[in-house]
């Protein structure tokens, strides 16, 4: 028997979406970022790299800018206002202290209930190998939920006016293979396909396929693979930790 998938909880206000890559989050989870934002929830964005390395024919001082814009555009159609940026470097980017450290901070300048990242795991499920970036940022983000909670794990942060906060209820992961909850992608898969389109020049780079056709595909596949287990509904899927 197939197991089916829970509804995402529901009684939170602010959240924050955690992830390597721009694109990272719209090949994930925007249908149900819109569906939130759609509901009067707060949810802001944080991007480790500015995806300076994620083109071969741009070179990274020119691409860096060019992700920057799109991602801020694609974040904007979902109704995301707060984008924001780390700075490390795209491709090379190291699970450690200094990682959970901007995290944490981050966690604590925002103050959300739920924080989302994308899958940490080795693979995709199977054979499908993830990529480094995505590895150390996922595991990164459930190490800082707690660190943000700390105030004697990174006592520097306290003293830059971060205050501890420790009321991070969920960390929800997209992309997992064990995805334990869903979102009703519904209403909010046309504007998926709409936020991944702001993302031109990294898929013309990245397929011949028509843009359109290629952003509509993905998603609708993805999230219509999913509706067997939430009750014959598309779905974007997260495998949640309570906290």
């Amino acid at each position: 028997m197939t197991e089916q998938l829970e509804p995402m909880p529901s009684d939170w206000q602010r959240a924050l979406a955690v992830v390597a890559h721009p694109d990272d989050l719209e090949y994930g989870c925007a249908a149900a970022v819109a569906a939130w934002t759609d509901e009067g929830r707060e949810v802001g964005y944080l991007i480790a790299t500015r995806g300076e390395a994620g083109i071969d024919t741009i070179a990274p001082a020119d691409c860096g800018p060019v992700r920057e814009r799109e991602q801020r555009a694609s974040a904007a159609v979902v109704g995301v206002s707060t984008v924001e940026f780390l700075g490390h470097r795209d491709g090379t980017i190291e699970y450690g202290t200094g990682l959970r450290r901007d995290i944490a901070a981050a966690i604590r300048r925002h103050r959300p209930e739920l924080v989302i990242t994308l899958n940490h795991r080795d693979t995709w499920g199977g054979v499908a190998w993830n990529t480094p970036d995505h590895r150390a940022v996922g595991r990164a983000t459930l190490d800082a939920a707690g660190d943000a909670g700390n105030r004697w794990i990174f006592p520097e942060l306290t003293e830059q006016g971060f205050e501890p906060w420790d009321d991070v209820r969920w960390v929800a992961v997209a992309g997992s293979a064990h995805a334990t909850h869903a979102v009703d992608a519904t209403a909010g898969l046309e504007r998926s396909v709409r936020s991944l389109l702001k993302h031109r020049s990294y898929i013309e780079a990245l397929t011949d396929e028509d843009p359109e056709t290629y952003c509509r595909t993905f998603l609708t596949g993805t999230a219509q693979a999913e509706a067997e287990r939430f009750g014959g509904r598309p779905a974007v899927t997260f495998e949640l930790f309570a906290r």
